[in-house]
């Protein structure tokens, strides 16, 4: 699949200092700024996760935005990506925190 054909949904996991600092929040407004849909949460084991969809080229601004930015105050170790497929149509209809 060429960058930038189609749509993709993937899923993630990011690890580090990514509660208590505002990652949600940020994550969700690069999202919208990329058009992209999907949800992101804590989860009790102090990472965060959640599923981003959209055009190819945009989901991997937000994969790279994961991967190295983050929320100001965050220290992002590691962010994990999996089940990566092509879809047909966006599943969500905006992105949301899930609390």
């Amino acid at each position: 699949m060429a960058e930038g054909e189609g749509l993709l949904s993937v899923d993630y996991e990011v690890f580090g200092k990514v509660q208590g600092v505002f990652f949600r929040k940020y994550t969700q407004g690069e999202a919208k700024r990329l058009g992209l849909v999907g949800w992101v949460q804590n989860t009790s084991h102090g990472t965060v996760q959640g599923q981003v969809q959209g055009p190819a080229a945009r989901v991997r601004e937000l994969q790279e935005w994961l991967r190295k930015t983050g929320s100001p105050q965050s220290h992002i170790s590691r962010a994990d990506f999996r089940n990566e497929k092509k879809i047909e149509a966006l599943e969500h209809s905006d992105f949301q925190i899930v609390k």
